[in-house]
């Protein structure tokens, strides 16, 4: 039930990859953005296995490091303390996740803001972010500056211009 209080909003082909699209979750009264996949994305296909999943996007970097005091498992009703949580720009890495058929597929924050928590779930169960993408499956929680968070969905589609992407690329296709 936690989905009513979000506002969806889209990043479609991010980085010029086609499909590779991105929902970030926006809480209704609390700045907290929740990165997940689109429904669109490759690797919401079906036949798509998910392989592995690495939060280690570099040799010095690891988002499994991101440290923040005063963590709790109710994002949403959580007041966080900000020192050693990592910040990331829109085409920041979060994750790398590589499927069965050998593809490998970026996920990235596409807004700015701190790195609260990654879903650590997903590591020890990848059919999560599969079967349930916007709510256990999530990628990561990003909170925005204060100042920057009205703007931050600037750049980003509501619904509705998605679905219309998504039905473009449905009559181009066929």
């Amino acid at each position: 039930g936690r989905c009513r209080y979000f506002t969806r909003w889209y990043k479609p082909d991010v980085k010029g990859r086609p499909c590779e699209d991105f929902c970030v979750l926006q809480h209704s009264n609390r700045r907290i953005c929740v990165i997940t996949l689109a429904e669109a994305h490759p690797l919401l296909q079906s036949g798509k296995t998910i392989k592995n999943i690495n939060y280690q996007i570099s040799a010095n970097c690891s988002r499994l490091q991101n440290k923040v005091s005063g963590k709790s498992k109710r994002t949403c009703l959580f007041v966080f303390q900000m020192q050693g949580a990592q910040f990331l720009t829109e085409l920041a890495p979060l994750c790398r996740i590589s499927s069965s058929d050998g593809e490998e597929y970026t996920i990235y924050s596409c807004i700015r803001g701190r790195l609260i928590e990654v879903n650590e779930n997903i590591l020890s169960n990848p059919a999560l972010l599969q079967e349930k993408p916007s709510t256990e499956g999530y990628i990561a929680v990003v909170l925005p500056k204060f100042e920057e968070s009205k703007s931050i969905t600037q750049g980003l589609l509501t619904q509705k211009e998605y679905e219309e992407v998504l039905m473009k690329r449905r009559s181009s296709a066929s």
